[in-house]
């Protein structure tokens, strides 16, 4: 267990990537500090409660992104700040309070809480693909995206992506404050996120996916990525020493076409909405994250469990 003695905080442990990555760490020994919320709220804190080693080496704690100094408790002596939380919605009445506020602010507050712990070696941010690939730069099935590539948050404001300026512009905050403060930053940009849920409620991409294959609305195309990768991603970005910058985790590049297409096969039973062909996808390169150790799981493995996932939770009938 390499992780065994080592102690690290996960912020935002509830959710989807939070929850896998709290899991796996506690498998591989380390002793892990989680915020949550609401201490009370059982939908935030029982399933990570049962997981594997949690009785001697979890220790829940809450805290709020919009508060100062909130997350120092939780930062106290950790080697690794792994920080996810940030706020995700898909019906929104107030972007900027409820999305865009809380993602800057409070990276910006973790980031000031680890600046201020000696023992905090790296801080490994989630940020996503969405901090990538929206810009006015045309994009066709030739055009490849890596990490040299920045979302425009003026472009993503314009056509209401307000989840994606959320994820921009904190990313964008995190890079200044890192360099302005010699904190050790990785940062991972995950595509869109499917496997198997752990929390007992739906999150955005979960609930995305969900309304996908039901033929309620959706992108032409999506990059997707196990959930199981990319909390493995999380921790190898912290246990390789010479990790660094940002790493792009997107195991397929498909359309949505062809994503009910491979749902209808593994399911022949289940009423797949037809959909037209679409265009080819732009690709996104993910060498760095392949050469950091991340082994992509097969999509048709990630769809599968999904899928088996959501219909275990009642999600899905």
């Amino acid at each position: 267990m390499s992780g065994a003695g080592k102690v690290v905080c996960v912020t935002g442990a509830s959710g989807y990537v939070a929850s896998w990555l709290v899991k796996l760490l506690l498998q591989r020994g380390y002793t892990v500090k989680a915020t949550v919320t609401n201490l009370r709220d059982p939908n935030k804190v029982v399933h990570l409660k049962e997981l594997e080693g949690a009785d001697e080496r979890l220790h829940l704690f809450k805290a709020n992104l919009m508060e100062d100094g909130s997350f120092d408790s939780a930062v106290h002596g950790c080697e690794a700040v792994f920080h996810t939380a940030s706020p995700a919605f898909i019906e929104l009445t107030d972007p900027q309070v409820q999305l865009i506020d809380p993602a800057v602010k409070g990276t910006l507050n973790v980031l000031k809480s680890c600046s201020r712990e000696s023992s905090v070696r790296r801080v490994v941010l989630t940020s996503s693909i969405v901090a990538v690939a929206f810009n006015r730069s045309p994009k066709g099935p030739d055009t490849v995206v890596d990490e040299t590539w920045f979302s425009d948050p003026v472009f993503c404001e314009e056509i209401k992506a307000w989840y994606f300026v959320s994820k921009t512009l904190a990313e964008e905050a995190a890079w200044k404050f890192a360099k302005e403060n010699d904190i050790d930053l990785v940062v991972t940009n995950p595509g869109f996120v499917i496997g198997p849920i752990l929390q007992p409620t739906l999150n955005l991409s979960s609930e995305s996916f969900l309304n996908l294959i039901k033929g309620k609305g959706g992108f032409p195309s999506y990059q997707f990525v196990d959930v199981r990768d990319v909390a493995e991603a999380h921790i190898l970005g912290f246990e390789n020493p010479s990790a660094s910058g940002r790493y792009l985790l997107v195991g397929s590049v498909l359309t949505r076409s062809e994503v009910m297409e491979i749902l209808q096969k593994l399911y022949p039973s289940m009423d797949v909405p037809k959909i037209a062909a679409g265009d080819p996808a732009y690709q996104v390169c993910n060498k760095r994250a392949q050469d950091l150790g991340v082994v992509f799981t097969p999509f048709e493995v990630s769809l599968k469990d999904m899928v088996e996932s959501l219909k275990e939770k009642k999600f899905l009938c």
